[in-house]
């Protein structure tokens, strides 16, 4: 059943080449649900005793190379695995309608991704999460420079070289480990111990392909271009799932490898994460195109996760899980609202859009759910996640917390700002239709997810509480964790 996670994503990725054209839209549902139900297995048959699930081999594949075999998963890599497995098919069926739907290699360059994501969620050797986490890269990039905008050429470019560069990082620095180490394995490479000075070194390649990613101010010069002028189901996967490697990477790789480094590195991090909070949202409230709005908003929220996860706390690693999902549902919601709109309108001008509401009214009330899911209302996935995180972030320093929370109030100003001047005032189109049914039933799925996770968030936190407390007890940092 685990080797699935891989052969699945492959045989699809392949396979979907070989089909007719008329059938690719339904054969690349049929086959993201396939690794649903994988992942939806493996989860049942995890004990959720907070120890890792071990397949493969820990020992070395070839002699002398230091790579192992070895993949696994905790309840942190399965609710990753199971938000990667639950958005591959939900940006499938948001482009039903699209051409891009049909087009097999649009399909395919998915599926491989998705290859790349359940990787990077089980390596448990840190060469293959390297390999993984580049491979992600590769088909993320040929749909961005495929099917994306004329003018993306200059932003796509600028994407892959401050990736690329990260990812150079960070290898330098698993080798940097590996010189210590019998093996890639990661209780090898934790086992390394450094002095404080070596360890803040080795880290900052890690944190420098996370920060890229995530991305934490000042790294971040790439997203908003790279959101605006990608395909809608490229912006998707990027926010919606992509991106949430870093924030696993961090949780995972970063700080348990180098705990020495953990003094050095919290203030900087938390600093520039809590800046990135600030200044995307008062960027947001300035944007006049709708995708920049929420590629700003992205910013600032996956800032504050960020800076949460930095604290290391109990508390705030567990709303950072929360607030992981949340993120990525809400994010592939607000950015099909955006196609929505724009199919239909040939713009995302805020200036040119209004009355809506009066025309698409079903569509009208699943996008304002979605923007108070955004905000974290309370009885919203979002809510648990914000408090655990600020609550964590107050307790580490108030003025830090107080700055962070302002994410409250400043969120509110920008989601609520695009719904009006979308949604509301004089009519600017004599028709906009109402939801397709492929469009209706991506934003059900997605606010019933986050209504129910709101209600009852220990589906989440029940799930890698366990993880969590064996990772912070094996963790010997100098703060005591």
């Amino acid at each position: 059943m685990d080797y699935l996670l891989f052969i699945l994503p492959v045989f699809f990725a392949l396979s979907v080449l070989l089909v007719p054209k008329e059938v690719v839209r339904t054969y690349g549902i049929m086959g993201s649900f396939a690794v649903l139900v994988v992942v939806i297995a493996c989860m049942m048959q995890y004990s959720n005793n907070g120890t890792v699930h071990l397949f493969g081999q820990t020992k070395e594949w070839f002699p002398g190379t230091g790579i192992t075999l070895s993949f696994g998963y905790d309840g942190i890599s399965l609710v990753m695995l199971l938000l990667t497995a639950v958005l591959v098919p939900l940006v499938l069926i948001s482009n039903f309608k699209n051409e891009l739907a049909g087009n097999r290699l649009f399909t395919s360059m998915v599926f491989f991704m998705q290859l790349g994501l359940i990787g990077v969620f089980i390596s448990m050797d840190g060469l293959w999460f390297y390999v993984f986490w580049e491979i992600t890269l590769i088909p993320i990039f040929l749909i961005c420079w495929w099917f994306g905008a004329p003018e993306r050429k200059a932003a796509l470019t600028k994407f892959f070289i401050y990736t690329f560069v990260g990812s150079l990082a960070m290898l330098a620095a698993l080798i940097g480990i590996k010189v210590n180490a019998p093996t890639f394995y990661i209780e090898d490479l934790k086992a390394v111990v450094f002095a404080s000075k070596t360890a803040c070194w080795l880290a900052l390649g890690f944190f420098l392909a996370f920060a890229i990613k995530i991305p934490v101010f000042p790294f971040h010069t790439w997203q908003p271009d790279t959101y605006t002028k990608s395909p809608m189901a490229g912006t998707m996967l990027l926010s919606g799932i992509m991106l949430k490697m870093a924030l696993y990477g961090m949780i995972r790789w970063m700080i348990p490898l180098f705990p020495e480094a953990l003094h050095c590195l919290q203030w900087p991090v938390i600093i520039l994460a809590t800046i990135g909070v600030v200044y995307g949202a008062i960027i947001a409230i300035k944007q006049k195109d709708m995708k920049r709005v929420f590629a700003f908003a992205s910013m600032s929220h996956v800032g504050l996760i960020a800076a949460a996860i930095m604290v290391w706390d109990f508390d705030a690693l567990s709303g950072s899980m929360v607030q992981i999902v949340n993120h990525g549902l809400v994010a592939v919601g607000l950015f099909l609202a955006v196609e929505i709109i724009e199919r239909r309108t040939g713009t995302r001008n805020l200036a040119d859009l209004g009355g809506f509401a009066k025309q698409a009214p079903k569509f009208a009330f699943w996008f304002a759910v979605l923007a108070f899911a955004s905000v974290s209302v309370p009885l919203t996935s979002g809510f648990i996640g914000e408090f655990l995180m600020l609550k964590g972030l107050v307790q580490f320093d108030m003025i830090i917390g107080i700055i962070a929370g302002t994410t409250l109030i400043l969120g509110a100003v920008y989601t609520f700002r695009a719904y009006q001047l979308s949604m509301y005032g004089p009519v600017t189109r004599e028709q906009f239709a109402d939801l397709h049914w492929s469009e209706f039933i991506v934003l059900a799925i997605i606010m019933i997810a986050v209504v129910i996770l709101g209600v009852y968030p220990a589906l989440i936190t029940d799930f890698v509480n366990p993880s969590l407390k064996v990772l912070l007890e094996t963790l010997s940092t100098p703060t005591g964790l």
